[in-house]
């Protein structure tokens, strides 16, 4: 082999060839969902509040304190409802 030709590059092993690490992707507030298609911020809330892979934070509340949750939702999730609610139309 010269000195200008590259070497074989080595195989990729099947972790490397993972989806993206999920931290590193864009993450959406309740109310840029709302916004985007055009719904209120309690009814993006109700979509969203149990689907797997939000992040939540905040307290889940008490007796005497109402609870007080901010949702972020991956683009990843956001396009897996998407999906759904348009198959179901």
């Amino acid at each position: 082999m010269s000195a200008f030709e590259s070497p074989v590059p080595p195989a990729q092993s099947v972790s490397d060839q993972a989806a993206p690490d999920k931290a590193m992707e864009k993450h959406y507030s309740l109310e840029q969902i709302g916004e985007l298609w055009g719904l209120s911020t309690r009814t993006v809330r109700k979509m969203f509040e149990n689907e797997p892979g939000i992040i939540v934070f905040g307290n889940t509340g008490s007796l005497r304190k109402r609870r007080y949750l901010t949702l972020r939702i991956p683009e990843s999730v956001l396009l897996r409802v998407h999906r759904r609610l348009r198959r179901a139309s």
